[in-house]
């Protein structure tokens, strides 16, 4: 038998203005923003998303549901696939994703499915630049990830193939 040990780091704020980078301030408020306009009949479970790219471009997405379920898409691919389409040439530095869901104390916000994280570390390759995301509780609390690497370990990529 063979043990293989891998961590990741996340930072925790009690509040998104607590971040020492007011950028990363407004791309919180741009994803809040953005989860006001989400598609969610269905679950009523609205989501938001901002991306800044490396021109300074932000690029927000919002949760669109189906009642086809599978059809629907999360905020983070909606975001992540219109700024590729429309800024092909544009590196993705940043991605905050916000839900309304109130936390309980100690409690961690929905962060992006498994899907959204195989997108950003796909885009994460693509450009060869780790991606920071801002997850954002419905209490404003905000968790930071450096890398989609540490949402994802062990992930299928260009390598694997």
């Amino acid at each position: 038998m063979k043990v293989i040990s891998y961590s990741g780091s996340i930072e925790v704020y009690t509040h998104y203005n607590q971040l020492n980078d007011p950028n990363a301030i407004q791309l919180c408020k741009d994803s809040i923003e953005a989860m006001a306009d989400a598609y969610a009949p269905y679950s009523n479970f609205q989501v938001g998303s901002a991306i800044r790219l490396d021109n300074g471009t932000i690029v927000k997405g919002n949760n669109q549901e189906n009642a086809v379920y599978p059809l629907g898409l999360c905020a983070e691919r909606v975001a992540l696939y219109a700024s590729s389409s429309q800024y092909p040439d544009n590196q993705i530095t940043h991605l905050a994703v916000a839900t309304a869901k109130k936390l309980a104390d100690g409690e961690t916000p929905p962060f992006p499915c498994g899907s959204c994280r195989q997108v950003l570390l796909e885009m994460e390759q693509r450009f060869g630049q780790d991606i920071t995301i801002y997850v954002v509780g419905g209490n404003d609390s905000v968790w930071v990830v450096h890398s989609a690497k540490d949402l994802l370990p062990f992930a299928f990529s260009k390598d694997s193939l």
